[in-house]
């Protein structure tokens, strides 16, 4: 009952927050006006600046600024315990999160669209839009090369996934046409879409020549996996959404994205109740509450708030915010729904993560070989010849041990008999028999799969930092927990497993196709300041946008060869995308923050957070780094990674510094005004 509780009470703060201080923000303080000109009327040009439908833009902006964050933050935090994880999305989304989307949005909205590099130029001075730039340029090649790296790694693990998430593409173009050039409702074709994603799935399931499986080959001796291959096709597919006109693809796709992820969300919920009302024994939450000693993990303060980033609040939010979404509103007062709203319902996806991470992997989870549960190590040993199953108890400790009752055998019928627990003695299982373990179930089911229930299934997940960090590992806990919720339906488990892995494929997708026209977007920035003509094109900033993208991720990591490592490059700068992410929203605070202060408007509600956000994750790279008495990356030799994360160290001092030396003489004095509007705009009619 209490995940339940948990999920419900979660869903009903979401809905009186918007309608309270959300609210209040739009109307009181931010005074969104729904007859103020908007960039998308002003400037609409029919490829990026286009007027769009309220719910149309929802469901860009929602699923641009998901991606795989929300499922990949929170199902690493959850190692330090449910409840911290569970606060921090909460009120963090509410009252930090929500008001960066927000701000972000209106800001640009008001500045004709501008991202919130080019207004900070203006509302603080030319150096910190170049610097603030350069961040958004190191950030957006991180998030390129590791979406396309998880999203890659999502079709080689559930490669059920592949068809529905690739199918998704033409139909997109298809749904756009319909919307924008045959004036058809956007819910009709969108359903459809919908339908034909979810048949997808089903037969991709049910099928396996339908599960589009690519084989490795070999080219000058080096082997291409399949998960170099489709990173490659990813990025392909990124340039054309990036230079087709944002109606084309991008907006359609997203949208219909939108559909499939409410669906997911829905089902999930609905799942959570099935499990806690029609399941024996419910779905209670298996993770402890508050875990202060983890192996291998770094603090819980302050790296909670670097780890869950997207679901609390994330700079690349404001990109997006920034970005696309402020040259496609088609009324300023939509400006709550689309940048308070969106971030809530994000918030409420983490929320769903951490309960299907910490209470789904209780019901179902395939175990790991071997893993640790407190004084014993216990071993799978699945090798078996499909009837049996064998397991093995090894002690942790030096020392003599006698055996002792610590797990049953439980037979089909019901009946149970005592196992002693002894030194490496190995225990078989047949189909359909249980051990029933001190804290939880292992089954060897009909199918001939190992399967683990109970506290022990997440324990075989969250052990140590190692054993969840990786992103494999931190996906799969979410799709397996989810997926166990999805099934209590009634939905059969390899459907559900399908279906939530297009869930996370899909928000990766959006993440990253958007990421890229948002790095075209930089680049142009960049180039227009440094007078690059070719780079100022749409053709040629994404050509550098992708191939950028493209070379970090094949670089192979420090100590990998080549033919080892291949592929696996968005893992060198990974360790400090978190820090630099929510340097990212500290420093997007601030320049909401001067906006207010020139104009003598209230800044107390951002300058709370706007400190946070630039303290705690200066402080937490300074950790990474090692210079605050913990080993780090220093210490390691990791000396790519130092010099990174003093590049952005010293980036934002010096922004900051910028902007206090700036501060006394701005109370209350308009930055200067935008040049007059170019002859011919608007000149397209979308």
């Amino acid at each position: 009952m209490e995940t339940f509780a948990i999920a419900v009470g979660s869903l009903v703060l979401y809905i009186v927050a918007y309608h309270t201080y959300g609210r209040w923000l739009s109307r009181k303080i931010f005074r969104l006006d729904a007859k103020a000109a908007v960039p998308s009327k002003q400037l609409n040009d029919g490829q990026d600046y286009v007027p769009t439908r309220k719910a149309i833009l929802f469901g860009h902006h929602f699923t641009s600024i998901a991606g795989t964050g929300p499922i990949v933050g929170p199902a690493l935090a959850v190692i330090w315990g449910w409840l911290p994880a569970l606060l921090w999305v909460l009120f963090g989304s509410i009252f930090i999160g929500a008001v960066h989307d927000l701000g972000a949005l209106v800001v640009s909205i008001r500045n004709r669209g501008q991202t919130i590099g080019e207004v900070a130029g203006r509302l603080i001075n030319p150096r910190v839009k170049i610097l603030f730039l350069l961040i958004l340029f190191l950030a957006l090649t991180i998030v390129l090369a590791i979406f396309g790296l998880v999203i890659a790694s999502i079709f080689a693990m559930y490669p059920a996934s592949v068809l529905a998430v690739w199918l998704a593409m033409p139909v997109a173009i298809v749904v756009g046409i319909l919307i924008y050039k045959k004036g058809i409702s956007p819910h009709v074709p969108a359903l459809i879409a919908l339908l034909i994603m979810i048949g997808a799935i089903v037969l991709a399931a049910q099928f396996e020549f339908l599960q589009l499986k690519i084989q490795p080959f070999t080219i000058a001796g080096l082997t291409i996996s399949p998960i170099i291959s489709w990173t490659l096709a990813l990025f392909v597919y990124c340039y054309f959404a990036s230079v087709l006109p944002v109606w084309l693809l991008l907006q359609p796709r997203d949208y219909v994205n939108s559909y499939l992820l409410i669906l997911g969300l829905l089902l999930l919920v609905c799942g959570i109740g099935a499990a806690t009302f029609f399941t024996e024994g419910g779905a209670p939450m298996v993770a402890p509450m508050v875990r202060t000693e983890v192996a291998g993990a770094p603090p819980i303060m302050p790296f909670l708030f670097v780890t869950i980033a997207c679901g609390a609040i994330s700079g690349f939010h404001c990109l997006v915010s920034s970005g696309t979404s402020s040259k496609q509103i088609a009324c300023e007062t939509d400006a709550q729904f689309i940048g308070y709203g969106s971030m809530l319902t994000e918030g409420f996806l983490a929320v769903l993560v951490i309960l299907a991470c910490c209470a789904g992997l209780g019901l179902r989870s395939i175990p790991n070989p071997v893993w640790t549960d407190k004084e014993w190590s216990f071993g799978v040993d699945n090798y078996s010849d499909g009837q049996r199953l064998y397991f093995s108890f090894y002690p942790k400790t030096d020392g003599e041990f006698d055996g002792f009752y610590d797990a049953c055998l439980r037979r089909p019928d019901g009946t149970e008999v005592e196992i002693a627990v002894a030194y490496s003695r190995t225990y078989k299982l047949e189909r359909g028999e249980s051990a029933v373990l001190h804290n939880g179930l292992l089954t060897f089911d009909e199918d001939g799969q190992a399967i683990l229930s109970g506290p022990v299934a997440w324990q075989n997940r969250y052990d140590s930092w190692s054993a969840a960090g990786g992103l494999a590992a931190k996906v799969g806990a979410f799709v397996e927990g989810a997926a166990n919720f999805v099934a209590s339906l009634g939905i059969p488990i390899k459907v559900a497993v399908a279906l939530m892995a297009v869930l996370v494929a899909s928000f990766a997708a959006t993440t990253l196709d958007t990421a890229t026209r948002l790095q075209r977007y930089v680049i142009q920035e960049l180039a227009s300041t440094a007078n690059i003509r070719p780079l100022t094109t749409k053709h040629g900033a994404t050509l550098l946008a992708v191939g950028a993208a493209a070379i970090v991720a094949a670089i192979p990591p420090p100590g990998q060869t080549w033919a080892t490592g291949m592929g696996k490059g968005g893992l060198i700068l990974w360790p400090i995308f978190g820090a630099t992410n929510q340097l990212l929203a500290g420093l997007a605070f601030m320049v909401v923050l001067f906006y207010f202060a020139r104009r003598k408007l209230p800044t107390w509600f951002i300058a709370g957070p706007a400190v946070l956000m630039l303290v705690v994750p200066f402080f937490a790279m300074l950790y990474q780094l090692g210079v605050l008495g913990a080993d780090g990356w220093w210490q390691a030799g990791e000396y790519h990674l130092v010099v990174a994360g003093v590049i952005i160290c010293a980036l934002e001092v010096w922004m900051v510094a910028e902007a206090i030396k700036l501060w006394p003489r701005i109370i209350g004095v308009l930055e200067t005004d935008l040049p007059p509007l170019p002859r011919g705009f608007p000149v397209a009619a979308v």
